[in-house]
């Protein structure tokens, strides 16, 4: 375990904690009995950009913990390096940004402390083309750099310290009971402040539209999409007329005629600012319609995702949310889905659909059928990363072993730093692989864990480390990745498990004392404040006395002894 955990600090977790036990257990007090610290009347005295940073990567660990998060390293790096390209033309581009995907077939968005956007898959799949999906995170980066979570402090003290930590507290209140109970605790605790937002965040919204499209506009994509994509959704819930199925995201992002005939006027706005300027790098709305994948702005020039998809294959954009829809649903019934679509509509007869008919097949375990709707494609585009990738894990799951790590070993060496790939060809060579595969596996994935907080590298390292004979390696990694996916509790009892090895050299027992210690002020709070977590259900099956007995803690430093340990 390579990587050091990072913990909320005591005062912001305690607040998330009693907000959550108070949602999780139907509380219908009115605001001024719910017992909350008090914010004070500056947000930002109250927390600090790397505070907010740790709950906003403290929520995706518990939303991981739920299974709530699309965890494929190919949509992480598409996600983030379309969101890192508008960053870089908005008011903040130094600023903190993290971009997920939520499995969750809502349409919507949101912002969360931190920089934290999370993109449900639910509006990725119901988005027509690349410029509406940026048009929705232009929006929320325009919430967060306009400062509007800080305002909602400020806005909400007397009620509710803020809905991100309200909604992060409901799901570590109902983690242990498993995934409905927690969405039922976090959408009452959206219930308890929808009104209050929409009364005093109407302002925001307006302000983060102009700010979006400015920043849509900079990026290169169509300005006009963000009020044609918010059109389109008012015209479903209109279409509706019981008004059931009402998107979410227009409850949480209220729209009215006003507010889009504004979005469009600001879009012909600059359209005609840019035509004045022979220089100016907005395109006309035919080259818009035009652009397949424009490059995508990114650290890592390896990256699958960092090239035009005019020359190395079809829509990028439209792969990305192929792949989206599989992962978030059951391979079995997407297959079904892609089968029916394909067979009996030529419409549907397209690189993307084949796609993902390829990829709901591989995962359903028929990789000979895979290869045959992916052969085409690849004799098609040839230079393909994307398809070639896919094709590898369908032979491999086809049982053509030699031939998968063949083609893995090709793409890792025109890509050696490229997660999605690392990832799938670790995995290929340590799953029924020799030990010295599996040792070389781990070589693959060990740089990676200094730059990832994805619990499926860190596994992936554990299971090759164990593998290839370092077993105390292998304990550190699975720790770390219980740790990421929000099983605290489970993270402890492993380290603590692994110190009591007899065979550890000074060095592994010193990292181990460290984690153990970097571990515990977080994990006694839980237990303090009984909280129920998913790796904990009964929320205080240790004692604190039984903590304590192991632990050493002098002001904020707390270090494990373990158990017999000097």
């Amino acid at each position: 375990m390579t990587k050091s955990p990072r913990h909320l600090p005591k005062r912001l977790l305690t607040t998330l904690i009693m907000a959550g036990l108070a949602l999780a257990a139907g509380a219908q007090d009115k605001p001024d009995d719910i017992r909350l610290p008090d914010l004070g009347s500056s947000a930002n005295a109250l927390v600090s950009p790397q505070e907010l940073q740790d709950y906003g990567q403290m929520m995706l660990e518990q939303m991981r913990a739920l299974d709530m998060v699309v965890d494929d390293p190919l949509a992480d790096d598409y996600i983030n390096n379309l969101g890192f390209r508008l960053v870089a033309n908005s008011a903040k581009p130094k600023d903190h940004f993290a971009f997920f995907i939520a499995k969750d077939p809502v349409i919507n968005a949101f912002s969360a402390p931190g920089g934290y956007i999370g993109i449900n898959s639910g509006l990725i799949i119901i988005t027509r083309n690349e410029d509406e999906l940026a048009a929705v995170m232009a929006h929320e980066i325009g919430h967060i750099t306009q400062n509007h979570l800080q305002r909602a402090y400020e806005s909400a003290k007397k009620d509710t310290p803020l809905m991100a930590l309200v909604a992060l507290g409901a799901i570590a209140a109902g983690g242990a009971a498993g995934g409905q109970a927690a969405a039922a605790a976090l959408l009452g605790g959206q219930g308890l402040l929808m009104q209050k937002e929409i009364n005093f965040t109407r302002k925001d919204e307006a302000e983060a539209d102009r700010t979006g499209i400015m920043t849509l506009s900079k990026s290169g994509f169509d300005p006009n999409a963000m009020a044609s994509f918010f059109q389109r959704m008012e015209d479903v819930m209109s279409a509706d007329a019981g008004g059931i199925n009402v998107p979410s995201l227009l409850l949480d992002h209220p729209v009215t005629s006003q507010r889009i005939s504004d979005a469009k006027a600001r879009a012909s706005a600059l359209i005609a600012e840019q035509k004045q300027q022979p220089s100016g790098n907005l395109l006309d709305k035919s080259s818009w319609a035009q652009q397949t994948a424009p490059i995508a702005y990114v650290k890592d020039p390896t990256t699958l995702l960092a090239t035009n998809a005019g020359d190395r294959g079809p829509n990028t954009y439209l792969l990305m949310r192929e792949r989206i829809r599989v992962l978030s649903d059951d391979a079995y019934r997407m297959s079904n889905y892609y089968g029916a679509l394909i067979g009996h509509d030529p419409g549907y007869d397209t690189p993307e659909n084949h796609y993902g008919y390829a990829l709901a097949l591989t995962r359903s375990g028929q990789g000979g059928k895979a290869i045959t709707q992916l052969q085409p494609l690849l004799d098609k585009y040839p230079n393909s990363l994307i398809m070639r990738l896919a094709m590898a894990d369908a032979r491999l799951q086809a049982g053509q072993r030699a031939a998968a790590l063949a083609l893995y070993a090709t793409l890792n060496t025109q890509s050696p730093r490229n997660r999605a790939i690392g990832l799938a060809y670790a995995n290929a060579l340590t799953q029924g692989g020799t030990n010295a595969q599996a040792a070389q596996a781990a070589d693959m994935l060990r740089p990676m864990l200094e730059t990832t907080d994805e619990p499926d590298i860190f596994t992936a390292y554990a299971r090759a480390s164990e593998k290839a004979g370092d077993t105390v390696r292998a304990g550190e990694a699975y720790a770390q990745a219980s740790y990421l996916s929000g099983r605290p509790f489970d993270a402890m009892e492993q380290l603590k498990t692994l110190l009591k090895r007899s065979d550890l050299d000074y060095y592994a027992r010193a990292r181990i004392q460290a984690h153990i210690a970097e571990l515990t002020p977080l994990v006694m709070e839980l237990r303090k404040r009984r909280v129920a977590t998913d790796d904990n259900p009964d929320g205080n099956s240790q004692t604190q006395q039984q903590l304590e007995a192991n632990t050493h803690c002098s002001g904020r430093l707390c270090f494990g002894l373990g158990d017999g340990q000097p």
